[in-house]
């Protein structure tokens, strides 16, 4: 099973649930597990009876809330700690130290910081990387109507210090009405539907899932975004 980590205080739920979709559109098992304190996967996931721990199903995705590690899923789903869960890919949403730790994302093949550009985001996120007790490589995932130097040279020096490695490039989300308008939508009829998203977003979306499947071609995966857009 590969492990993803997505790590920051800013709102990532849909980001987790749109990229998912697209991996189980190419036929991949995926849990996205909402480790955060807010848990909005909670209020977001359609479920007849929410408990203190649950996994659930929607739109062909498994959906974890509440749990504080890999162990705590795998003793609900009675797996034994030392075999695998049955997914190809989990996809971790934490904003707290501890659940890094927990999860140990620090081993996962691929981790994403994720923010926008206003003080709580920043700050607080970066006061999850601030615990890390190892360096861990991290690719920024930015949502900002536009991404300026000056902004990502100030994340860069709220970061010195810290043991984060960060890649050169990073990803980039446009914070535009269009968009939102569509993520408040989805949320409302309860679906996941890529029609109306912008293509800056899909774009950024097929990035991050390309990355996911390195052995996967881009071509493939836009295809699976189209039948997502199709709604077949």
């Amino acid at each position: 099973m590969k492990k993803v980590g997505f790590i920051g205080t800013y709102d990532k739920t849909d980001l987790l649930l749109n990229i998912a979709k697209i991996l189980t559109t190419m036929g991949q098992k995926v849990i996205v597990v909402d480790s955060t304190l807010t848990q909005k996967a909670k209020y977001v996931v359609p479920v007849i009876n929410p408990t203190l721990t649950y996994i659930t199903n929607f739109e062909d995705i498994d959906v974890a809330v509440g749990f504080k590690s890999e162990k705590a899923i795998k003793e609900y789903l009675g797996i034994a700690e030392n075999e695998e869960l049955p997914y190809d890919i989990m996809l971790v949403d934490v904003d707290d130290s501890l659940a890094v730790e927990e999860f140990d994302l620090v081993k996962a093949p691929k981790n994403y910081f994720v923010t926008a550009f206003d003080l709580y985001s920043l700050k607080r996120g970066l006061e999850v990387l601030s615990n890390l007790k190892e360096p861990m490589s991290l690719t920024k995932v930015l949502f900002a109507r536009e991404v300026l130097k000056e902004e990502d040279d100030y994340l860069n020096y709220l970061s010195l210090g810290y043991k984060v490695m960060w890649n050169e490039y990073r990803i980039y989300f446009p914070i535009e009405n269009g968009d939102w308008s569509v993520l408040v939508e989805n949320q409302r009829v309860a679906k996941i539907k890529f029609k109306r998203l912008s293509t800056q977003y899909k774009d950024s979306l097929i990035y991050i899932v390309s990355e996911i499947l390195n052995d996967t071609s881009e071509n493939q995966i836009r295809r699976a975004v189209k039948i997502i857009e199709r709604g077949v």
